[in-house]
């Protein structure tokens, strides 16, 4: 199910871009303290310019490495590899390029800057599970190899998830929005706990205490309650209902395991290999589509591979790097197929 929304109109978009570009010119012109707490607070007024900002600070991040890239760009002088002419010629083309070149980095700076100082950056290892207790109270539970920037200014509070997991509990008694972006979204929240998981081609919430707003792209806007989640993309914003074995098992994590109830082998494999520098292959399609059920520790996958191996007709064959192949067993008894309780 989708749920929109009052939708912002091509004028109201035209207004916030216009608006950001003045900010910018703000920004570059030796800002005093009152013109940046006027900037954060514009910021965070709306979730739309939220969005519009976490769109804008990757196009930063591009045009910056781009910059980086050219600068590290050597070349041998002009004229000994090409003759006269052609230098004339490859200088007019040299100067329409660099033209070109010069007008979209303009483009890219109106529509981008950084409006927050003093951002602090979490991340964590393969393997590794990270509780981090912020200033205000709240807590940022990383999941393996995931990443978050955390800024928090007078006007508000704000996380970006930059890759992986994370989950949040946060502080009651603070008046200040809670914004948690994630990719083109923005969730907000005061007083309540939910996870955000980034899928490859979505993102996953599971609200499991209280309240969030969720605003992604122009148009998509809702809210999600405790015990309900929601798979967002770009342009909408699809809510769920989950029942709480569900909810647990999303979020099994926060105690180090792996919860599994009917999911198949490959899609169990996946869950154990964001612990694992070294993963866990399928080497035969037969594999593939066997269930499997249990409750594992994220740092022992051994115990997983022993489970599969007693009650599915399935072996593991260890590689020389530390990776893991699974193979069908065509030697085991039709009572040995079948899932793990």
């Amino acid at each position: 199910m989708q749920a929109s929304g009052p939708g912002s109109s091509c004028g109201d978009r035209d207004a916030i871009e216009a608006e950001a570009a003045r900010l910018l010119a703000r920004l570059n012109s030796d800002p005093s303290p009152q013109d940046e707490a006027e900037i954060c607070a514009w910021v965070e007024s709306d979730p739309r310019h939220a969005v519009a900002f976490a769109r804008a600070e990757a196009a930063w991040d591009a045009a910056e490495r781009l910059k980086s890239a050219a600068a590290e760009i050597t070349l041998p002088p002009l004229q000994v590899i090409v003759s006269e002419e052609q230098q004339r010629r490859l200088s007019r083309n040299i100067m329409v390029a660099a033209a070109v070149a010069v007008m979209l980095f303009i483009v890219a700076a109106i529509v981008t800057v950084r409006t927050f100082t003093g951002v602090e950056r979490y991340q964590t290892g393969i393997g590794q599970v990270q509780d981090i207790a912020l200033e205000d109270g709240s807590q940022l539970h990383l999941n393996s190899g995931s990443e978050a920037e955390v800024r928090f200014t007078g006007n508000g509070r704000k996380v970006r998830i930059l890759k992986g997991e994370a989950s949040f509990d946060v502080a009651h008694g603070d008046d200040r929005p809670f914004d948690v972006e994630a990719r083109a979204a923005v969730i907000r929240a005061v007083g309540t706990a939910f996870n955000v998981r980034l899928r490859p081609s979505v993102v996953e919430l599971t609200v499991t205490h209280g309240t969030v707003t969720v605003h992604s792209g122009n148009n998509s806007l809702a809210r999600v309650g405790a015990g309900s989640g929601a798979v967002i993309q770009p342009r909408s914003i699809a809510l769920t209902r989950l029942d709480p074995k569900l909810v647990g098992q999303r979020t099994a994590w926060r105690e180090r395991m792996v919860e599994l109830d009917g999911e198949t082998i490959e899609q169990a494999a996946g869950e154990f290999n964001r612990y694992r520098t070294t993963p866990i292959l399928i080497g035969d399609t037969r594999v593939s589509a066997l269930r499997i059920g249990g409750r594992f520790r994220t740092t022992d996958s051994r115990q997983f591979l022993s489970a599969l191996q007693l009650s599915l007709p399935v072996r593991a064959v260890n590689g020389e790097d530390g990776s893991v192949m699974l193979l069908y067993r065509d030697d085991a008894s039709d009572e040995d197929a079948g899932d793990i309780p």
